[in-house]
């Protein structure tokens, strides 16, 4: 219990808390705004959940609201999620699986979408076009997807399965979504004309390219390699003023034959940028190199804090 009162006394778990909200409220529109009037099926559980309804309705003559399906099928999933992955993973998944239903069914009793269409269409959309719908959807699902895998959370559903497949098969996570995905999808032929299948296939398959493009734009870092006679001053500054390691190494020019040190960083965009202005501030001769990595695991993304610590006590 204390752990738990700690925990809620810390900036990180309510900025990661507001975050996982928000997500989930973008979420929740594009699914019900821009899937459940058409029932066009993408590779996610909320489409899983369409495809359950609508064959509750043709099939048994019940209707059976998508948001109880949703509710239904993310507590079966946050499960395997805490059981396979991780508790973090589960325990944050947990919060946003369970309030993607409800939210939805918020937006079903106060802001229906069939006050924002044209119900006597044959197939209903709110932007009028179904390819519309769909990038609609896709851009502001695969954001909220990034966004929350960037905290170790999800949206739930497909991004557990997804998550499953990327920590066991060591898939990317876009193409983990996408093979998933790509099986509920083909469930849509019980309900929808080939053409809204194959739709939701295309759009699967968009999806995960752009949970990769999105995830990658906010893991992006810059490898920074500089030759300088004055690394020192250079090291000092990463070290004491941007709060960043750096590695040291002994080169020799291939065209000189000179014994140099190459000083090697990884740094955000904005701290990069930060180095050139010191670089250039203070007149400092140095041949610099920068490339992105979109991947940084391991000790570079430990608190600044710590590493304030460490350089203060030697």
């Amino acid at each position: 219990m204390e752990k738990v009162l700690s925990l809620l006394k810390t900036k990180k778990f309510w900025v990661e808390f507001i975050i996982m909200t928000v997500g989930m409220i973008v979420t929740a529109c594009a699914v019900y705004y821009f899937l459940v009037p058409s029932k066009l099926i993408i590779g996610t559980i909320s489409g899983l959940s369409i495809v359950i309804s609508g064959i509750c309705e043709q099939f048994f003559g019940f209707p059976l609201n998508v948001s109880t399906v949703i509710l239904v099928i993310n507590a079966i999933l946050l499960i395997l999620a805490y059981i396979l992955i991780d508790k973090e993973f589960g325990i944050k998944t947990v919060y946003t699986a369970l309030i993607l239903g409800p939210m939805i069914g918020v937006l079903e009793k106060w802001f229906p979408y069939e006050n924002f269409i044209d119900t006597t269409a044959e197939i209903p959309s709110i932007m009028g076009d179904l390819w519309l719908d769909l990038c609609c959807f896709v851009l502001l699902l695969s954001l909220a997807q990034a966004v929350l895998f960037k905290i170790n959370a999800s949206t739930g559903g497909l991004d557990i399965l997804a998550k499953i497949v990327n920590k066991y098969l060591h898939f990317d996570i876009g193409t983990s979504v996408s093979v998933a995905g790509w099986c509920i999808c083909c469930t849509a032929f019980m309900i929808n004309p080939a053409k809204l299948v194959i739709i939701g296939l295309i759009g699967t398959w968009i999806n995960g390219l752009v949970v990769d493009y999105f995830t990658a734009g906010l893991n992006m870092r810059k490898r920074v390699c500089i030759v300088s006679k004055d690394y020192e001053r250079i090291r000092q500054f990463i070290i004491n003023d941007l709060q960043r390691g750096c590695t040291l190494y002994e080169v020799i020019g291939g065209y000189t034959n000179e014994r140099s040190i190459e000083l090697l960083s990884l740094l955000t965009k904005d701290e990069f940028s930060q180095l050139m202005t010191f670089v250039n501030k203070n007149n400092i001769n140095a041949f610099i190199t920068a490339g992105n990595v979109s991947e940084v695991y391991g000790l570079w993304q430990k608190d600044k804090k710590k590493l304030r610590k460490h350089v203060d006590e030697r």
